[in-house]
């Protein structure tokens, strides 16, 4: 079966070349199946010699996906959830997709604000009355009193 591409969005795929595909038996309970059949998936994709990206969205995946990079610079995308191969494979597929997208976005700017003169009355107020409160808490009396 021909590896296709996966589409990034934005003009961006990671070519199907660049993908190293590798099937190895799956974990847990399953019987006779899981102990003959190697369904479980594993993509790896090494982001520091991919000719799809430029300098900017590498350096980006990078720093966004450095836990999850081996020294070498590889991303890697286990799927063993189906007990079909052809299953474990798509999956993958999306989580990397989605796992490269996600780390591509640019966060918006953050614009400074400042409170408006309404919340500022408001927390004024709270203020004033929270320590009214507590000054009629306090103890008025003479000390001699108290014994």
């Amino acid at each position: 079966m021909a590896q296709a591409d996966i589409e990034l969005g934005q003009g961006l795929k990671i070519p199907a070349a660049e993908l190293r595909q590798l099937a190895s038996r799956s974990s847990g309970p399953g019987g006779q199946h899981v102990n003959k059949s190697a369904t479980r998936v594993t993509l790896r994709w090494n982001i520091r010699t991919s000719e799809a990206l430029d300098e900017t969205r590498r350096e980006r995946l990078v720093q966004r996906l450095a836990s999850r990079l081996t020294v070498g610079g590889e991303l890697i995308v286990h799927a063993e959830a189906s007990r079909s191969r052809a299953r474990n494979l798509e999956a993958a597929r999306e989580r990397m997709a989605d796992l490269v997208a996600d780390a591509l976005e640019v966060p918006r700017s953050r614009r400074p604000t400042r409170p408006s003169l309404a919340s500022r009355v408001r927390q004024q107020k709270a203020k004033r009355q929270r320590s009214d409160l507590k000054r009629s808490r306090r103890d008025r009396g003479d000390p001699e009193e108290r014994s």
